[in-house]
Order: C-alpha cells, then structure tokens, then sequence
C-alpha cells in the first residue's frame, strides 16, 4: 500500500520482521505501528477502520487479531492476501501446506486488487511492470546450472526451513537452481540440523529478522551458529562462506520476492556459480 502511495489512507499496521522497504521510510513514519507483532482487536478498532488487510491467514484467525467474522459483524469488510490462501491449505499445524506453486501472478494479483479497492488502478499497473522488469533483468543471461540452495527463516533450535512451494520456490524456479528440501510442499518445515547437513546445499539463504520472535533471528546469530555447531560448520557452505541474506519479508510472498530474486541471482554469479 505505500508502493501504491496510499499512506494517507492507513490508519495502522502490525505484525513487522523487518524495517520498512528503503525508499518509503518517509511515508511509513506517518503511519501507526499498533504492535510490532499481533495488535488487539480492540487496538485495531479503536483506529476506527473502514477496511483490514491481512497477509497471513493466522492473522484474522484464532490467535491471530480475530477471526474475519468479527470483522465483518461490526461492519469491516477484510481482504486476506490470495498469496496465503489461493492454492495453499492452512487447515493444519505450522505454516499451511501448498496445493500448487506459489507464482509472482498471484503477488501482482494482490497489488492489481489494493489498486482497484482503493481507486488507483494506474498506480498498480506501473508499479506491477517495474517488478516484472526487475525479475527479467536480474534472470536474463544467467545460466544458474544445478546449484543447490537452502533458505532457513529462523529458528536454531528447531529450524524452519522452506519447502518447495513458496515465495523461495518462487526465487528457485526464476533462476533455475535447486532448492535442497523441494521435496516437501510445507511452507516452512522444522528439520533438524543433521537432515540439513546431509542435504549439503552449495549456498545458504538467510534470514535478517529484526524481531526477537525465536532464537538466532538475525543473520550474524544464524551465522554464528553456523559456524560454531559440530553438525553444520562442515557444510560447503558454511565452509566456503556462501551466504545470501535477505529481509524476512523478501522470504515471504510480497512486492519484495523480487528482492530476493535479485539478491540471490547476485549471489550465485559472485561465488561463481553461474555459467
């Protein structure tokens, strides 16, 4: 919504990873943090909302904010992010399993979709073909080979780690490399450290996340123990020092996988793994 320029029209957010994309730091200081994770529902009706959005399901969820029945009784129409719900069951525990891939479509679909409700169907449309030129410029002539990649979230002692189907698979299937756990259609699994150093992937993509949610949320703490844990520092990776970091939000399904499109592209090509 700040891409689009609709500061003006947000009364609030919440549930933050990371600090705002660059560039929007201005817009997004008029803005009402409400909590740095989960706002009260009562936090969030007292800002008076004519509408909610959410990324996440678990957001207008049990333990969540509430649940979109809530909502709507009062008369607050939501809109739940299609990157979270379309072609994903999240009826289980964790992360919610995918059904089909997760596409960059869906992401432009959610930005077409806060451009209509809002009224600035142009706004959209520019700001979902820079992303498109973006993802053509850091993919074209690029030859990635068979390099095998692992992106963990967060977590050292128990890891989540992404599966095949995400905003990760997303990065995977742009440049043609290989996601080490593609073989499970979890969002983000926990896999103990053995598996993942048997796995061996060629780079590690790490998340920096400013929130103090788990253990080792920032990259410095996950390389730390990376480097410092029996199991791991013997990893290609970890030995080589191949490392990507990106912003949580670049892990997930928004405007900023395209961040991670480029950063990891980058990357591969400066540890010599392109061809």
């Amino acid at each position: 919504m700040l891409s689009l320029g609709l500061a003006d029209r947000m009364v609030g957010t919440g549930t933050w990873t990371d600090p705002v994309l660059k560039g929007l730091e201005k817009e997004n200081a008029g803005v009402p943090r409400l909590a740095d994770r989960y706002p009260s529902f009562e936090k969030v009706l007292d800002t008076e909302p004519d509408f909610a959005a959410a990324s996440f399901t678990y957001t207008l969820g049990k333990g969540g904010v509430a649940p979109r029945e809530r909502f709507e009784q009062l008369g607050v129409p939501t809109y739940l992010s299609p990157t979270d719900c379309v072609g994903k069951d999240n009826s289980g525990d964790g992360d919610g399993v995918r059904v089909r891939p997760l596409t960059m479509e869906t992401v432009y679909g959610e930005i077409r979709d806060l451009a209509r409700i809002f009224g600035v169907r142009e706004r959209g449309e520019k700001l979902v073909g820079e992303l498109k030129g973006r993802v053509t410029k850091a993919t074209s002539g690029g030859d990635f080979g068979n390099a095998t990649v692992l992106y963990w979230f967060s977590d050292s002692e128990a890891p989540y780690m992404a599966g095949c189907c995400g905003a990760p698979g997303i990065v995977s299937r742009e440049l043609g490399v290989r996601n080490v756990f593609d073989d499970t259609k979890e969002e983000w699994p926990r896999i103990n450290w053995e598996t993942v150093a048997d796995r061996d992937p060629d780079v590690l993509v790490i998340g920096d996340l400013t929130r103090r949610a788990q253990s080792a949320e920032s990259a410095a703490k996950k390389i730390e123990f990376l480097e410092s844990d029996p199991v791991t520092r013997s990893m290609t990776a970890v030995k080589n020092k191949r490392y990507v970091l990106l912003s949580g939000q670049a892990l997930n399904p928004t405007i900023r996988t395209v961040e991670a499109v480029e950063k990891v592209a980058a990357a591969l090509r400066s540890y010599g793994l392109a061809k």
